[in-house]
């Protein structure tokens, strides 16, 4: 790795005497005023000096260190920043979760294509780390919510033509903010050290100092100056090669919590921000614990911090270590340690699932969805093991209380219906469980880390439980101590998988001006003129082209592409396909009409109006949906089309026919009010400020001004096409409503003409229906239910006659053939029916004690045998002889089991051999 000492080096330290030392311990370098100081200050080569002894002058509580942290940045000139939500997704296409402060920022600011809605700026941003859950409530320091405080400064080369230019402030100002919020906090800065380290991530990197205070690390402060480049002069820890950018950005990180922490001086962190939460746990639970285990809990908790604890695997390695120092047995400090540690971990998680859903995070099986559920699946196991009885709906409202969420109602209304899922998953997947664990028995092999995680994954059973069922059939199960952050890895861990694209003509494409995009200035106009700039041949025999400006729209927002024709004098093509490529518009067209060319464009009219009108209608629909199904409702996907268009939500359950009506109706409403349709196009963090992140529904878009689209009341980024006026829609019809993944509800609908033409072929169907009946059509629904109930009385009658038939015949009726194996009567008998009538044959003879040997020839060949409870004779292996005999095969379990082959010539020899079959098997 390359020496970057020189990037430490500040005029700040020289000035105010800090001095550059080496850790006599672990060898890193750290700075500090004390010159007789010879460690880092860090666990393991220090201890933690603040448990009951603060480190700070005054105890404060969460919220209260907040405001601290905030009110000092912003005194110092740094605008204050709303937190972004949890959810990072909502403006960034490459994580799911928010995991620090700079992701608010990320791509757009720290790349330069934007400005910072400061500069410079500080926010406290909730953040969620999945790959911490393991370890919450065990390490006494993790949380897998917390927040960030962040102050930035987005610094620029002058004349480098970013969206911001100049130096706001560096590596200077950054320390010696630093060190003044520990002096204004009442800390003897000769007591900090700031440990040099190297920041990589996300292709940047740069040097950072660690900064600790009585054994616990509260700040990092990056400086973001470095990218990648595999021609770089830099190599970092990585392994790769990174240069200097033109841009720097300072990326600051303090732990609100941690800083809590410091002030009160509490065992774990757990008690400074969940003091009340923990309390009522502890009660409810009935944890009541003597002075004598509370006095065990504080020194274990203390000794956790000595001994640099991590990891939730160093907690099960150390608690042999653990307990001789305490003079306890091993045993007795877990039993004290575990429920304790569980109450911590529920108090975080409810928190976490507070952010999560009150930020409008749907549980379902996919992306944020999935680690929500994840999150709350784990929680109510966590609950029900330590013996807590509140409804975890309630414990989550209390944390979305205290964050000031007013979407609570839904909140739990969520929790309710997930439990009840869980509780559903748990009934099915538990037979699941014992069907394995009975075939791991079998090989006298444990059940691995992976088959625990597809378990999981595929019906939710927790670990633990796993372990439970498998010891009862003496099968064992290694539960790794990171299970929880294995299965967020699997599902991206707060990190969303970015999709490969390949663009056509790459090289040349990208030397090409951006197109001018004509529609944008005139929805309504469908023609044009332009000139050819390039001419790419396929290698279906059709042409790409390219233009100077364009009426036609190219595929993206879920909006299909427009068609219509480009005309020269002397050639027409038939434009098919309209694609965008970094700014360029991409026309394919079967007619080459020339580089160079002057052209005239015809938009087909009648697709364009059909795709505006159900664009907006897009819009129409989802406000709509949010007015009745609630604000946490968002869009999953949508595609427009000229018949019909979809619009994928996310809801956490089905569509009631009431609700979908509604929907309807308020869709109707909007357009008959006729609201303009408008557009415009603001700066970036302006839109967000003023509407949020829901602005976001179709996607993000890129740039400083971002489109915006007004219908009505809804406001959306958005790139596509629409009608002036929402009365241009036309009539909106709902077709469809269906579940097409947990958490996600496809909605289809028409708009326009397209409706009517949709209606039109319901009442269709409704006449031609009554027809049928010979009923008037408001008569069909009570007619065919009438005709049903009469089609499944007769079916029952029929069944009922089978059985009948059935026990007529296993009573001595028909052709068959009695035999004695195994000190029981078999009834050897062919029936040429059905399955259903042969099973049921088979089961009237077995309930009169006798074995049942029944084939039929109405299908191939077909074998039932039934076994009566105590007779030792194995179905399954008798099936396998005679469907081996007609060139087929069968089996089951010893009491019944059916099978069968293509050769029904065959039928009678094998049930003749059928009583000599009995005795063989009986006899092995």
């Amino acid at each position: 790795m390359s020496d970057l000492a020189d990037e430490y080096r500040l005029d700040y330290f020289e000035e105010e005497g800090f001095e550059r030392l080496k850790c006599g311990t672990c060898g890193d370098h750290f700075w500090t005023r004390d010159a007789s100081r010879e460690t880092c200050g860090e666990p393991p080569c220090a201890e933690y000096g603040f448990i009951d002894d603060p480190g700070f002058e005054e105890t404060l509580s969460l919220e209260e260190m907040r405001e601290t942290f905030l009110s000092f940045f912003e005194e110092r000139d740094h605008g204050r920043v709303d937190p972004y939500p949890v959810a990072a997704n909502r403006w960034r296409d490459d994580v799911l979760l928010t995991q620090a402060s700079i992701y608010d920022f990320q791509p757009h600011v720290t790349t330069g294509q934007s400005p910072p809605p400061s500069n410079p700026l500080v926010v406290s941003q909730p953040c969620i780390r999945m790959q911490d859950i393991d370890n919450v409530g065990k390490t006494g320091r993790h949380t897998m919510a917390f927040e960030m405080g962040g102050h930035h400064a987005f610094n620029a080369d002058e004349g480098s033509g970013y969206a911001y230019e100049g130096e706001v402030y560096w590596k200077e100002e950054t320390v010696q903010y630093c060190v003044e919020l520990f002096e204004e906090l009442g800390v003897d800065s000769s007591e900090l050290t700031l440990i040099e380290d190297v920041w990589v991530g996300g292709g940047n990197a740069g040097p950072c100092f660690e900064v600790i205070y009585q054994g616990l690390e509260l700040a990092t402060l990056v400086f973001m100056q470095f990218e990648q480049d595999p021609d770089g002069d830099y190599e970092m820890k990585d392994g790769n090669s990174y240069s200097e950018m033109d841009r720097r950005v300072v990326d600051t990180g303090y732990g609100i919590e941690r800083w809590t922490w410091m002030s009160q001086g509490t065992p774990t962190v757990y008690e400074a921000i969940y003091p009340e939460m923990i309390e009522f746990l502890r009660d409810n639970a009935g944890l009541d614990y003597t002075d004598e285990e509370d006095e065990i809990v504080f020194r274990a908790a203390k000794l956790a911090g000595h001994m640099d604890i991590d990891e939730a695997e160093d907690v099960e390695a150390a608690r042999d270590t653990m307990a001789e120092q305490l003079g306890v047995e091993t045993a007795r400090l877990v039993e004290l340690m575990e429920p304790l540690e569980d109450i911590y971990a529920i108090a975080d998680h409810s928190r976490t699932l507070a952010y999560m859903l009150g930020d409008g995070i749907v549980p379902s099986n996919v992306g944020t969805g999935y680690l929500a559920r994840m999150v709350l699946r784990r929680t109510k196991r966590l609950v029900d093991t330590v013996g807590v009885d509140a409804p975890l709906d309630e414990l989550v409202d209390m944390q979305a209380d205290r964050l000031g969420y007013d979407n609570r109602d839904t909140i739990r209304d969520i929790v309710r219906t997930e439990v009840e899922k869980y509780r559903e998953t748990l009934d099915r997947g538990g037979r699941k469980v014992r069907q394995l664990a009975d075939d791991y028995a079998e090989r006298g092999e444990s059940i691995p880390v992976s088959e625990l995680i597809e378990l999981y994954d595929s019906h939710g059973i927790q670990p633990d439980m796993v372990a439970e069922i498998a010891a009862e059939r003496g099968v064992d199960v290694d539960v790794p101590d990171n299970f929880y952050g294995l299965v967020a890895d699997r599902h991206g861990g707060g990190q969303a998988v970015e999709a490969e694209t390949t663009v056509p003509h790459e090289e040349r494409v990208d030397e090409l001006p951006e197109t001018d995009r004509l529609y944008y200035e005139d929805q309504q106009r469908m023609e044009f003129e332009a000139v050819v700039l390039e001419v790419f041949d396929r290698e279906d025999g059709d042409y790409d082209v390219v233009l100077d400006q364009t009426m036609f729209y190219p595929e993206g927002g879920g909006q299909p592409p427009d068609h219509g024709t480009i005309s020269t004098d002397d050639v027409t093509g038939e434009v098919t396909d309209v694609q965008v490529h970094g700014g360029v518009i991409v026309h394919t067209c079967d007619e080459d009409p020339g580089t160079g060319e002057f052209v005239r464009g015809q938009v087909d009219a009648t697709r364009r109006r059909r795709l505006m009108r159900h664009h907006t209608a897009t819009h129409v629909v989802i406000h709509s949906a949010r007015q009745v199904l609630g604000e946490h409702v968002r869009q999953a996907g949508a595609q427009k089309g000229t018949d019909s268009s979809r619009i994928d939500i996310r809801h956490y359950e089905s569509i009631s026919r009431e609700q979908v009506k509604e929907i309807e109706h308020r869709a109707n409403e909007i357009v008959m009010d006729n609201a303009a349709v408008t557009q415009e196009w603001p700066d970036r963090h302006e839109a967000e400020k003023a509407h949020g992140f829901d602005l976001y529904q179709g996607g993000i878009p890129t740039g400083e001004q971002i489109r915006l689209i007004h219908v009505a009341d809804d406001v959306q980024a958005c790139g596509g096409t629409h009608v002036d006026r929402t009365g241009d829609v036309g009539a909106i019809k709902l077709l469809n409503t269906e579940r097409i993944q947990d958490g996600v509800i496809r909605l289809t609908f028409a708009a326009g003409d397209a409706a009517i033409d949709a209606t039109h072929e319901v009442e269709d169907a409704l006449y031609e229906t009554a027809e049928l009946f010979d009923v008037a059509h408001g008569d069909v629904p009570e007619t065919a239910a009438r005709f049903f109930d009469e089609w499944k009385a007769r079916g029952k009658e029929i069944e009922e006659l089978k059985e009948q038939l059935a026990e007529a015949r296993a009573s001595g009726g028909g052709d068959s053939e009695a035999v004695e194996v195994a000190d029981t009567t078999a009834v050897v008998q062919r029936i040429d029916a059905d399955m259903d009538e042969l099973r049921a044959q088979a089961n009237a003879v077995v309930d009169q004690g006798s074995i049942a040997v029944l084939g039929s020839g109405a299908s191939g060949a077909q074998f039932v045998v039934a076994v009566p409870d105590g007779v030792e004779v194995n179905a399954g292996e008798v099936v396998g002889e005679l469907a081996g005999r007609v060139g087929g095969g069968g089996g089951g379990p010893p009491d019944f089991a059916q099978g069968g082959g293509p050769d029904a010539d065959k039928l009678d020899a094998a049930l003749d051999d059928a009583p000599e079959i009995l005795r063989q098997i009986a006899n092995v």
